[in-house]
Order: structure tokens, then sequence, then C-alpha cells
């Protein structure tokens, strides 16, 4: 192993550009595909050089483009990196939910297919689950798919299709058998975002953006091929998605990446934060005291579990420690913005002018994006439900 670091760091030190030793910003990472760019001009040739060694994926099996690494050899990587500040070279749907799921439920023909260009990011995906009537019901879901011999025509539309406009690919869970019960009568469908017949509508949120869309799907034909697992056990396929989509996010958390933890972060402790804003050397609100020290012992839970949950995704058996790391998660954003809202009083709520610092300006528009966190990627009372049955095997 002691060989393995030594080459992997010298190979760092000599390929990672120094742009890409910084802390990420949003709008400069990599989520694969030409739709939409990164801004920052080595990001592409960092994904490029770590394509090429297959450490974009690095415990992949070579023969899809990864690296082929085992869990030692990963971790020791991952240290590497970390001792640099290098940035990841690549994110998205793609390596963090359908490749591991393919991986695990693909056909070979699938893999071949759709796993190299992942690693050398060149497709972005995007996902399509939730519906407008089906959101953590998502097995009430009603866009169909009707078997026309050789192919699918699915009709319906999903929302909240993350970075759709920018997608290449979408994997999407559809209806194949309306008489079935609703959690049997689900595939589990890939498709391009081009195929005729696909409409996708960005949504504009409160603070401009527009990182949703609601995705249209008119008379699109889907071949058979891009059947993943059987026809009506899509709900099994998607239930395993979810899982590495919670046990992704805790890895790009342990990362120095732009996700909920890192963008969260004051620029200095909260405790400083707090003297900083009172003109004092010592916090005397008591209360205040209390609920900074609580939540940095939460954020110490929060880490522990987080390294659980990376290694349960490495090792392709992401568990119950996911679900608990996503509402962990969740629950430490909201503690720790509300914390910084009380340090900061009228302050935290400064859209623009000269009055507030750029930081004030950045957390108050975070202040309401966080506020999806405890929904995105199952909403924390779905959470709850699983930590309840499958962890403490709590009937119904």
């Amino acid at each position: 192993m002691e060989t393995f670091r030594r080459e992997a760091r010298e190979w760092l030190e000599a390929n990672c550009p120094l742009s890409m030793r910084t802390r990420m910003i949003p709008g400069e990472e990599i989520n694969g595909g030409n739709k939409r760019r990164s801004s920052h001009p080595d990001a592409c040739l960092w994904l490029e050089r770590m394509a090429t060694r297959g450490w974009t994926a690095p415990t992949w099996p070579v023969e899809f483009g990864g690296g082929g690494l085992g869990k030692a050899e990963f971790l020791i990587l991952l240290e590497e990196m970390q001792r640099i500040n290098a940035r990841p070279p690549l994110g998205g749907m793609g390596i963090t939910m359908i490749g591991p799921t393919l991986l695990e439920y693909g056909t070979e023909e699938q893999k071949q297919r759709h796993l190299p260009p992942i690693v050398r990011g060149e497709i972005a995906w995007c996902q399509g689950y939730s519906e407008p009537g089906a959101g953590s019901d998502l097995a009430s879901l009603q866009t169909r798919a009707e078997d026309q011999g050789d192919h699918y025509l699915v009709n319906g539309s999903k929302i909240w299709t993350s970075g759709a406009q920018h997608a290449d690919w979408i994997f999407c869970l559809v209806r194949t058998d309306t008489k079935a019960p609703k959690h049997e009568g689900i595939s589990f469908l890939l498709f391009s975002m081009d195929s005729p017949g696909v409409t996708v509508k960005p949504i504009t949120l409160l603070n401009g953006e527009s990182p949703f869309c609601q995705t249209f799907f008119d008379n699109v034909q889907v071949p058979k091929r891009d059947l993943v697992f059987r026809e009506n056990q899509g709900w099994t396929v998607a239930k395993r998605l979810l899982q590495h989509e919670r046990s992704g996010l805790a890895a790009l958390a342990s990362a120095d990446t732009a996700g909920p933890l890192d963008r969260i972060k004051p620029s200095t402790s909260l405790g400083e934060l707090a003297k900083q804003y009172a003109g004092s050397a010592t916090i005397t609100d008591q209360a205040l005291r209390h609920d900074i020290v609580a939540n940095e012992m939460k954020k110490r839970a929060y880490l522990l579990t987080q390294a659980r949950a990376v290694a349960e995704n490495e090792a392709n058996t992401p568990g119950a420690a996911t679900s608990i790391f996503k509402f962990v998660e969740a629950e430490y954003v909201k503690e720790q913005l509300e914390i910084q809202n009380r340090i900061r009083g009228t302050q935290a709520f400064g859209w623009e002018g000269d009055a507030f610092s750029e930081e004030e300006l950045r957390m108050c528009r975070l202040n309401l994006e966080a506020k999806s966190i405890s929904i995105a990627g199952g909403s924390n009372e779905i959470q709850l439900n699983i930590i309840a049955k499958r962890v403490l095997g709590l009937p119904d």
C-alpha cells in the first residue's frame, strides 16, 4: 500500500493544477456533458487527466473505464487528494447514482455503452422520479410506458427534475402495468433527453435561479434494450438508486466540494462570529453558547456518520447509514443557519445593497436554498420511516 501511496502522491502533485487545489465554488464544478461547462478553465484539464487513470470512478472495474481500486487503495487516493486539497474532478448523477446502479442491475451491453462515457464526463444525467401527483408517495407515479413490441411509448411528466435543461440522458420511473399493485407495476428506463417528444421547462425559484425543471413526455420511443433489470420490477432498482444517491451525498461532502455542509460554513467559527457581531471578547448569551456547543457536537456525529456512509458506498453496499446521514445533514444545516441568523440579526436578511457584506448576501440566499435539503432526495419524514423500519425493525 505504501508503494501505491507514493505513486498516487507523485502523480497528483504532477497532474493536479494549482487552481484545482482550492475550495470548490458553485459554477466551477463539472457534472458531465457539454450543455453546461465549468466556468473554470482548468476544470476540464483536471477531469481529462483523472479520467485517463480511471480515477473519476476509482473503484469501478477497469473494463468500464474505472480505476479498479480496492477499498484500501481508494481510501489512500482520497487521503492524498485531501492532502493537497484537490477538488473532485467529476460530480453529478452519472458518477454518484446511475453508474453504481448499472454496475449492480445493468446488462453487460448497458454497462459497456453507458459507463465509460460517464467516467470520461461526456454525458450528464438527470433523474425522472417525482411527478406533480407523486412526491413523497413516489409509487403513485402515473407516467406510463406502453409496450410497442421492440420499444416502449412513454407519456406523462416529471417535476423537480434537477438539471434537466443541461442533461443528455434521463433515468426514469414509468408505470408499465396499471392493474398491478402500485409498487409492482413500475419499470426503470433510460433514454436520451434529445428524443423526439421530450420537452423541458425550467422552474424559476424565489431566488431567481432555475435548478429544477418540469419535463414532459409525449409519445417518446424508448428501445427495450434500455429497460434496466426486469419489466415491472423497477421499484427494486429505484430504491437501490436512492441509497446510492444518499451515500453519494456523503462521499461528496467528505471532499472539499460546494455541497450543503461546506457552503453554509461562515468565514470563521460560530463562536468567533458571535463575538464579532456582539463586539465583545466573550459570548454573554448563555443560551447561544449552549446552542453553539450542541451544534458542534452534532457536526462531529455527522462526520462520523458520513464516514460510515462513504465506506458503504465504496463497498457498493449502501445501507441504513445512508438514510441516517441524509437526515442528520438536513437537521444540522437547518440548525447551523438558524444560529447564524440569530448571531447576525437583521444583517442575515440582506438581499442587496452596500449595507451588507458579501458573506451576508451569500448566506441570505443560502437560507432560501437550504430549506429544500430536508425534502430533496427523500423528505426527512421518509428518512425517519426508513430508519424506523430497516434499522430499528419497527412494524408499519
